[in-house]
């Protein structure tokens, strides 16, 4: 008998993950929770479930760290009680105070959709080590970044993070973030547009429906209208409603998967020192994969981008640690439940995670259906439903109102007026529909573009961190809260930048044509990780440089 993992039938190795076969003490005769092999193998070989000690000590740290680190973030940036943007310019429109609560519903909504899910199904092709990535870069990225970026728009007047970034960082700055943030929001309102478009249209037709309501264009057409409603009339009239539900929905969902896990006896959560190494099947290394992959789940720019909308309807700077850094942490506990899920309820072969990677082959949606199904039945079925139509259009909504306030605060347009409004409506949901329907249509390979998201999306983070490191400085406050993830990311983003095949890794990854195709055979590590470094260790220099020229000048 082996480890966790394996044991060992007819002199060969074999899955415990892969029996998931329970025989009750009645039936099976032994005492204690035991996994017994299926059929084909003889029920004396089994082994007891584990205590999954690393998936609930991760949990608890992410619980604790909301109060711990959460803190330090809130006294390094002293929220005091001015009056709020939502108090001093409320407009009715984009500026309105909210309660706190539904604060915190639209703030998950906002940065979440299905992004900790999926997401955290893809990292957890690399095992149970991508816990660690989810628990610490929660607590010390991602909350740290989606804090600061809410705060400092929240004392700027609720400005998108483009003008705020400019502020602190410079005019060249704050134009490449304009264009970076703007990207993001437009690619991914058009890409929460088109999935679940496709997938409405693929259980209509397993359902023997036909015509109208089986056409893609249709249910795009539909989601894009409503997106144009939703970024248009006032944040509390549609959104204010609507999305909380969905938020909720969103943590019903990763409570049931946790809890079918831990309450059917078949599936048990790998520890982390049991399969501290790559898992993943195609050998990808997981700094930076894993940790880009899992972005929308960890740190992610597009949070940047979206929670100027809540620094626009806060009553009060202190309910900043609950809204931006307990939102960030809440989506840290779902892409941790979804990455447990990925890793308890697959096969893994040779020591990879073949399972997982063959029901993610199919669709990502598709996996998120089999576990809900697998963890919580029928209602998991309905939830799954609700988690891959529903939250992407919850997200994708805010994304386009987003970008409409962020061209707002780039051309100076005042957005009370319904025709300044419109001006920019009209615009930002017309490059949706063209990605969208053009998807749709055959004529853009909408994938193609969506693989710069990553890249883009991290370098915003990156930026984002800078700006609050130097906003820290001029405040005389501790900056390496913001500076050391700042530095972090910069080395993140860099090395993807040299690894990424959608990036320069076709010049400098190694490639074989096999069978009259090009494929990748190994990535260039030896010169990525160090130039990635040293990249991180410039930016880190041309900072401290920044801050000494600044104290000598005072």
């Amino acid at each position: 008998m082996k480890s966790d993992s394996l044991v060992r039938h007819a002199g060969k190795m074999l899955d415990i993950t892969a029996c998931r076969r329970y025989n009750s003490t009645k039936s099976a005769g032994i005492s204690g929770d035991l996994f017994v092999m299926s059929a084909q193998i003889p029920p004396a070989v089994c082994v007891k479930r584990g205590f999954m000690v690393s998936f609930f000590v991760c949990l608890a740290i992410l619980i604790d760290g909301y109060f711990v680190c959460g803190k330090l973030a809130s006294n390094t940036f002293a929220p005091d009680d001015r009056d709020t943007p939502a108090v001093k310019s409320s407009d009715g429109v984009d500026y309105a105070v909210l309660p706190r609560w539904k604060l915190f519903l639209l703030q998950l909504i906002n940065i979440s959709g299905p992004g900790p899910v999926f997401a955290a199904l893809q990292g957890a092709l690399w095992g149970p080590m991508v816990f660690l990535w989810i628990t610490f870069g929660t607590l010390l990225a991602g909350g740290i970044h989606d804090y600061f970026a809410g705060m400092m728009s929240t004392r700027t007047g609720g400005s998108a993070i483009s003008e705020t970034a400019g502020i602190y960082l410079g005019s060249a700055v704050k134009n490449i973030t304009r264009v970076l943030s703007l990207v993001l929001l437009i690619l991914l309102g058009a890409a929460f547009a088109v999935g679940p478009a496709g997938l409405i249209v693929t259980l209509l037709r397993q359902s023997g429906a036909e015509g109208m309501l089986t056409a893609a264009r249709f249910w795009l057409s539909v989601i894009l209208v409503y997106y144009f409603v939703a970024a248009f009339f006032p944040i509390d009239k549609l959104i204010g409603r609507v999305c909380p539900i969905f938020s909720i929905c969103l943590i019903l969902m990763a409570a049931g998967v946790a809890c079918g896990i831990v309450i059917r006896p078949e599936y048990t959560i790998p520890e982390i020192w049991s399969g501290f190494r790559s898992m993943h099947p195609a050998g990808v290394p997981p700094f930076p994969f894993m940790l880009v992959t899992t972005a929308c789940g960890v740190i992610s720019g597009f949070h940047a981008a979206q929670s100027p909308l809540m620094a626009r309807c806060m009553k009060s700077e202190r309910q900043g640690r609950s809204v931006f850094y307990g939102a960030m942490v809440c989506e840290g506990i779902i892409a941790l439940i979804w990455a447990a899920a990925g890793c308890a309820l697959y096969p893994i072969t040779g020591g990879l995670n073949t399972g997982l990677q063959a029901i993610l082959d199919g669709s990502q949606a598709a996996a998120v259906f089999d576990v809900c199904a697998k963890t919580m039945g029928g209602i998991g079925i309905a939830l799954a439903m609700l988690g891959v139509i529903a939250c992407p259009i919850t997200s994708g909504d805010t994304a386009f109102r987003s970008a409409r306030l962020t061209l707002a605060d780039w051309f100076k347009i005042d957005q009370k007026n319904y025709a300044n409004r419109l001006k920019l409506c009209v615009p930002v949901l017309g490059a949706g529909a063209i990605l969208g329907i053009g998807n749709a249509l055959g004529k853009i390979d909408y994938n193609v573009i969506w693989r710069y998201f990553s890249w883009s999306n991290q370098t915003l983070a990156m930026i984002v961190l800078w700006a609050a490191s130097m906003y820290l400085f001029q405040q005389k406050k501790n900056y390496w809260i913001t500076a050391v993830p700042a530095t972090f990311m910069s080395a993140v983003s860099c090395t993807y930048f040299i690894l990424g095949e959608e990036c320069l890794g076709q010049l400098l990854n190694k490639h074989e044509v096999v069978d009259g195709a090009r494929k990748l055979v190994a990535y260039n590590t030896a010169l990525a990780y160090p130039v990635g470094i040293v990249f991180a260790a410039a930016l880190l220099g041309i900072f401290l440089y920044a801050t000494r020229k600044q104290t000598a000048k005072a």
